[in-house]
């Protein structure tokens, strides 16, 4: 019979982080410690030990976020499973919100007339919005490397986001992308390569609000 490992429900995840720091430190490897609340949280969300060498920070980026929600930061995903994963109620307890727009009737219109994709279009949307209200924006890209296009158009017209989370995944464009963001003088958090996904968006989103008090 194979042995199964009883762990209470409340249990799993602080577990599951102790066998990641322990499979790490067997290979004579450390989390550094500043960054250790986001990539053990990438790592349990995917099971892939590879986000301790490809995930990326721009300078202070964390000390940056959490300022930002603080203010009332607003997070931006591309896609609803992004949007669903992350913790409306924490994020609620500073005042912000999530927003998903690629289902909004006025972004498919636009796409549509502009010939891009409704994740660009969301773009648009959203920083039009955020002018409009004053309000503070985290974008959370972890599906559509033409979402990171079009904030690096945004950004290269004067629009500066409080922190870009550049994690898509995929074959197209995707590393492209990604070096552009980080190129571009936003603070970021990115991973590196073709790895990513909106579980692992939402994951960092969730990493950055769970450590903060």
């Amino acid at each position: 019979m194979i042995e199964i490992e009883h762990v209470l429900p409340a249990d799993i995840e602080k577990t599951s982080f102790r066998i990641i720091e322990k499979e790490l430190r067997e290979q004579g490897r450390e989390i550094p410690e500043d960054k250790k609340h986001v990539i053990l949280r990438a790592i349990h969300t995917t099971a892939d030990f590879e986000y301790l060498d490809t995930l990326a920070f721009s300078e202070r980026v964390l000390e940056k976020a959490s300022d930002a929600i603080r203010r009332g930061a607003h997070i931006v995903t591309d896609t609803t499973m992004a949007m669903s994963g992350i913790n409306k109620r924490k994020l609620a307890a500073f005042g912000g919100q999530v927003h998903c727009y690629v289902a909004d009737p006025e972004v498919a219109l636009q796409a549509g007339e502009d010939g891009t994709t409704r994740s660009a279009a969301a773009v648009d949307k959203a920083v039009r919005e955020a002018k409009e209200k004053g309000i503070p924006l985290i974008f959370a890209v972890g599906n559509a490397p033409t979402a990171l296009l079009a904030l690096e158009e945004k950004i290269h017209q004067g629009y500066m986001p409080e922190l870009v989370i550049a994690v898509p995944v995929g074959f197209v464009n995707v590393v492209q992308a990604k070096e552009r963001i980080m190129a571009s003088g936003v603070p970021y958090i990115c991973n590196r390569g073709r790895k990513g996904g909106s579980n692992v968006a939402a994951a960092i989103c969730n990493a950055i609000l769970y450590n903060m008090k």
